[in-house]
């Protein structure tokens, strides 16, 4: 699926970054100041229910400014990213035909990037090597992904059996690295990424370390364990797409009796920031992306003039 060639520049602005680094608070001052309406790029926002540990936007947040794509399944239902293209592609037409700008927020890079180039969806499945594959266990699944694609391994969460399932099954159905058949996605660039503005919001390593412990503990202070405890009555453990949100898995753990909260909370915390080193990662290899640096105690207010600045100097220069 490619991007369509519809889009008029600058119609379409994308605010990206690592978890906590504060694009919920800038993309609020940025949308107002834009007229704009947000589109979530967050593969787990979408669960109805998850929503301490996903930080979702509050009630109050989504009253200021429209928001999109939060919110759309449950729990237990299957959700991917041509589902995601498919949905946002309507949204964001939507928007532009009521004469607004949509600003695309998010960490999910493969969200982003399918977005912005389309989408890489490699063979179909095979139920006959995924029954196998899924039989074995995520330290198996890297051991084999190591041997047979090494770079990919260097890159992919070593503990999301999905991907590693996934990666695997690319390679024995091509014989060729999921690595080397992504390299072709996004060469020819389509209009989503050409006609539009994109943002990378980063932060100082240890700053961004700390903002992640202090969220975490907010949001074990806020209630995340009974959150818990009411998705696994709602089938939370049979959708293993869910089940790789950060932090679940490991309260999961506690709420089973299987780790301490305090065992479980430490282990979220060195998860997370893997997490962030993995999507910063991923995000340095997107074209066409502006970096900015946020200081330790930059208002969000100020981060959003500095981009409402790099757009208007954009747009003059698309013009001239």
């Amino acid at each position: 699926m490619m991007p369509r060639d519809n889009m008029e520049a600058m119609q379409t602005v994308f605010l990206v970054g690592p978890t906590a680094v504060g694009k919920s608070a800038v993309a609020l001052e940025l949308a107002r100041a834009l007229d704009a309406e947000l589109v979530s790029a967050d593969s787990m926002q979408v669960y109805r229910g998850m929503d301490i540990g996903t930080a979702k936007p509050t009630a109050e947040e989504r009253t200021l400014v429209p928001h999109h794509l939060i919110d759309v399944c449950e729990v237990s239902e299957v959700f991917d990213a041509k589902k995601f293209i498919e949905m946002a592609s309507r949204v964001i037409d939507g928007i532009h035909a009521r004469g607004r700008k949509a600003l695309v927020v998010g960490g999910t890079g493969l969200y982003v990037r399918a977005l912005r180039h389309g989408l890489f969806e490699g063979p179909p499945r095979s139920e006959a090597l995924r029954e196998r594959l899924e039989k074995m266990t995520a330290v198996q699944l890297f051991e084999e992904l190591e041997r047979l694609d090494p770079a990919t391994a260097k890159r992919i969460d070593r503990h999301n059996p999905r991907r590693l399932v996934r990666a695997l099954e690319v390679f024995h159905k091509t014989g060729k690295p999921i690595s080397e058949l992504q390299k072709e996605w996004g060469r020819e660039e389509g209009n989503r990424a050409t006609a539009s503005a994109g943002f990378l919001l980063n932060r100082d390593r240890k700053d961004l370390h700390l903002r992640i412990e202090r969220r975490i503990d907010q949001q074990i202070a806020s209630g995340w364990v009974t959150e818990v405890r009411q998705l696994l009555e709602s089938g939370l453990e049979k959708n293993p797409t869910a089940m790789q949100a950060a932090g679940y898995r490991e309260l999961v753990a506690h709420v089973r009796g299987d780790l301490s909260l305090a065992d479980a909370v430490a282990l979220i915390k060195i998860r997370t920031r893997q997490l962030a080193k993995r999507q910063l990662t991923w995000f340095r290899r997107e074209t066409q992306l502006e970096w900015l640096e946020i200081g330790r105690e930059e208002l969000s207010s100020f981060t959003a003039q500095r981009i409402l600045q790099m757009i208007k100097h954009k747009e003059e220069n698309s013009v001239s």
